[in-house]
């Protein structure tokens, strides 16, 4: 039996007697109907799959435009709603007439069995995907607004990314030209996102390129695509990522890496708004917005003849400093509490803070890696903790430049940490690297020794 809910409307008591009886052998729920003006509130109540509606009325025998006049109040409250319109007086004139105005089919009355469940059985299947469609707008709406979050993923409260927001803000909903400088680390490309999710080109792609990894070989074909037979691997015709963004942004990221032949191909691209496939002589017309990155001092490049002057000038129309993050020491505990929910739900961790310790330890940190740095030494210590409080020692850092042990150092120069540092090697040297014997003496147990040790790289 289909567990499909289907409304019978029809002032005629014994034609509803005979639905409900032939119906209820092959649907889950049939309500009957004799009054079609208690048709709103009945539908503000209840939901059903399909409705079958009388189109002649007592008022109106055989015009059908009762039928369409509370088709059409069907429709109304519900958009969605599948109605069967069935008829003694059908012609396919008035067929016709029923579907543009928004049935899904039309049945004659008195029917044949089997083919009214055929038809309910069809209008049961559009239902179904009228509901499936409508589900998976409903959540692509919900992921749209999700990514149209005004600066998803950036996350900042200091000084200096109130200034970034400011400056999308300013030239998000422009088609200048964008260069974004920063460290590695920086989240340059959630910066080009976001620029791209606020401007006019939102609807449009938004391609990303790491020229970095792009070899001199494959340059003008990954950019400005090829045709078949171009080169020995051109099996086929392929665009390049030019001419994928036509209409949206082309993020291109680590520009400083590239050689300077390559450099005034790009500018040539840039400057004429048009390509040619590798292999072909048909000009290509492309309209981007283009936003650049680099993490490479691009002006003391240009002195030294190792960047194009003219190619700087096209692609830094309005430039974009982000900074470090040892220059916003103000956000990492909320960059830091961010990655924690995130690790420890996709982990199944039972770790919900920090402590006071951790995150002091944190803010001291100068970060070379900067957020990605940061986002990663959380994720690590999220799976290696056994604790619901993350602590000092549950964070590893690379300290390459350690102070020498010096036996007549003077501790009021050096933090807590170099202390410590200090401290363990000279008992471990003392005990001949017994870490059994250090611990003790240090007043740890051998599994805290060991996390110092780790996290001093000893």
């Amino acid at each position: 039996m289909n567990t499909g809910r289907i409304l019978v409307v029809d002032d005629n008591e014994d034609l509803l007697k005979a639905a409900r009886l032939f119906l209820k052998r092959h649907f889950g729920q049939i309500d009957l109907e004799k009054d079609p003006t208690l048709l709103p509130d009945l539908l503000k109540n209840e939901s059903y799959d399909v409705i079958l509606l009388d189109m002649n009325f007592t008022q109106d025998v055989n015009s059908g435009q009762e039928g369409f006049h509370w088709l059409d109040k069907i429709l109304e409250i519900d958009p969605a709603a599948v109605v069967v319109l069935i008829t003694a007086f059908g012609s396919v004139d008035l067929a016709v007439r029923a579907i543009k105005a928004g049935a899904s089919d039309f049945v004659m009355k008195p029917w044949e069995n089997e083919k009214l469940l055929a038809t309910l059985n069809s209008a049961l299947q559009l239902k179904s995907s009228k509901t499936q469609i409508q589900q998976l707008k409903d959540q692509q709406e919900i992921l749209k607004a999700d990514l149209d979050e005004k600066f998803k993923d950036i996350i900042g409260q200091s000084p200096n990314m109130i200034q970034v927001f400011d400056t999308i803000d300013r030239v998000a909903e422009t088609d200048a030209n964008l260069l974004v400088l920063g460290e590695n680390g920086t989240g340059k490309e959630l910066i080009a996102r976001a620029l791209h999710r606020n401007s006019l080109r939102a609807d449009s792609p938004f391609i990303s390129v790491d020229l970095g990894a792009i070899s001199e070989s494959l340059f003008e074909s990954e950019l400005f695509g090829h045709v078949k037979g171009s080169f020995t691997d051109a099996k086929t015709d392929r665009p390049g990522r030019f001419e994928i963004a036509n209409g949206g942004t082309l993020f291109l990221d680590e520009i400083g890496n590239l050689t300077l032949p390559l450099q005034a191909k790009l500018l040539t691209a840039i400057q004429n708004k048009r390509i040619n496939r590798v292999g072909s002589n048909r000009v290509i017309e492309v309209d981007i917005r283009l936003i650049c990155a680099t993490n490479m001092p691009l002006y003391e490049m240009v002195q030294k003849g190792e960047f194009r002057q003219d190619l700087l000038y096209r692609i830094n129309t309005i430039e974009l400093r982000l900074p470090a993050l040892k220059e916003r020491v103000e956000d990492i505990p909320v960059l830091a509490e961010h990655y924690l929910k995130q690790y420890a739900k996709k982990y199944n961790k039972d770790i919900y803070k920090f402590s006071e310790a951790a995150i002091k330890r944190l803010e001291k940190y100068q970060w070379p890696g900067n957020v990605r740095e940061l986002q990663h030494a959380v994720e690590r210590a999220i799976i290696m903790s056994r604790d619901n409080v993350l602590q000092p020692e549950d964070f590893f850092f690379n300290t390459p430049h350690q102070p020498k042990d010096n036996s007549d150092i003077s501790l009021e120069q050096y933090n807590l940490e170099d202390v410590e540092r200090i401290l363990i090697r000279k008992v471990l040297a003392k005990h001949n690297g017994n870490v059994t014997h250090a611990a003790q003496e240090l007043g740890l147990t051998r599994s805290s020794l060991y996390r110092r040790l780790e996290k001093y790289g000893l």
